[in-house]
């Protein structure tokens, strides 16, 4: 069988993004709805912009599933665009500075930046949070759990406990409008997209992501290019904005000595059980992950999303046509896109999760794979 991945097409304003995904297990149950919250739960949250008002996000299944399961081979999911205007936008000739308008504009040699920003936009997200929904009903298959939220917007932080068990932690979430699990940081965060809104300008945030009850061994130290780690790293560092990625206490193990930074190991026999292999830890300071692998605690993925690049206001800048200066064009935006950044995280997570979950457990049909996870917890118990 083939490894899971997926790739993505379509334009901000073209007519739709298709999704193709390979490497799925035969016999899944592909639960549309799952997929269709996901996408509205991206288009909503505090501080989006009137494209969300426009579009109304839903897949179609094109292949890869007979009578709502899956066959085995590559699956393709497309959401359809309602503003379509991709060939009468009109031109920009000033580049917004944070976006990728310079940058691509030069490497296409162009003087318009709107072949770039088409591709470079964020709807992109839609496509990635779909295969991730999709990823996350084959997590559901066997217990494991991602959820995403938002830690922080601009100096407005939620304080979330590392205890917080999944329902609790969704529930709280959409509960308000800014995906925050912490009811005393929504009125802060609010306020503070409000008066960036009034200022013409946009704010970032911090958003992170839990996975529980994911077993230890996924991932590898075998080869770089498996470690679970550095594929979470590098799938949450290419969604759109995120300019910094962390697991764990992150950077913040660097202003600690190693004794307040490692977890201790105990084993409990007593809590042998269903995914629980009986190895506990007093803190989860690693965020789940050693040596490129987890390790059985919940995974913990944060994410820095810089305030979005369109300004009402604008920026300095360069008509690329003339090379005068001039203020940056203004094309269409959000002024805080943080809650929407915490549900594609939620779901990029998952598919990187479930693609080393199937690197682990392969098998041609969801009972083979339900099988080799069967045994490799047996087997692990068997060592002692």
């Amino acid at each position: 069988m083939s490894q899971l991945d997926y790739r993505t097409a379509g334009e901000s304003h073209g007519r739709a993004l298709t999704i193709l995904v390979e490497g799925l297990p035969a016999g899944l149950r592909v639960e549309v709805e799952r997929i269709n919250h996901e996408l509205h739960r991206r288009q909503g949250g505090y501080g989006r912009g009137g494209r969300m008002r426009i579009e109304k996000d839903a897949v179609e299944l094109h292949s890869g599933v007979r009578r709502g399961v899956t066959i085995g081979s590559p699956l393709v999911m497309q959401i359809a665009n309602r503003d379509v205007r991709i060939d009468d936008a009109p031109p920009i000739h000033r580049p917004r500075p944070g976006h990728a308008d310079l940058a691509g504009s030069l490497k296409w040699l162009a003087t318009d930046c709107r072949e770039t920003l088409e591709r470079a936009s964020a709807r992109e997200t839609a496509a990635r949070v779909a295969a991730g929904a999709l990823a996350a009903g084959l997590l559901a298959e066997f217990g494991v759990r991602c959820v995403g939220f938002v830690s922080s917007i601009g100096t407005a932080a939620a304080h979330v406990a590392d205890t917080a068990a999944p329902d609790e932690l969704i529930a709280a979430r959409d509960a308000n409008e800014v995906y925050a699990p912490d009811p005393a940081a929504v009125e802060p965060m609010v306020a503070a997209i409000r008066a960036a809104k009034q200022s013409g300008d946009t704010i970032g945030g911090i958003v992170e992501a839990r996975v529980f009850n994911a077993p230890p061994g996924l991932g590898s130290c075998m080869r770089w290019q498996d470690k679970l780690d550095g594929r979470l790293m590098q799938a949450v560092g290419s969604i759109q904005a995120i300019k910094g990625v962390e697991i764990g206490l992150g950077f913040d193990a660097t202003r600690r000595p190693g004794s307040q930074v490692h977890d201790a190991i105990h084993f409990d026999a007593v809590q042998r059980g269903g995914h629980n292999l009986g190895f506990v830890r007093p803190t989860n300071r690693a965020g789940g992950l050693e040596g490129g692998m987890s390790n059985g605690a919940t995974v913990v993925v944060r994410a820095a999303m810089k305030p979005i690049s369109t300004l009402m206001q604008g920026m300095d800048s360069v008509d690329l046509q003339t090379l005068q200066p001039q203020r940056s064009d203004y094309e269409r935006s959000d002024v805080c896109a943080v809650p929407a950044a915490s549900v594609v995280l939620e779901n990029v997570v998952a598919f990187e999760i479930a693609r080393a979950w199937l690197a682990k457990f392969a098998g041609d049909t969801l009972g083979e794979v339900k099988a080799a996870y069967e045994h490799y917890l047996a087997a692990v118990r068997g060592l002692a």
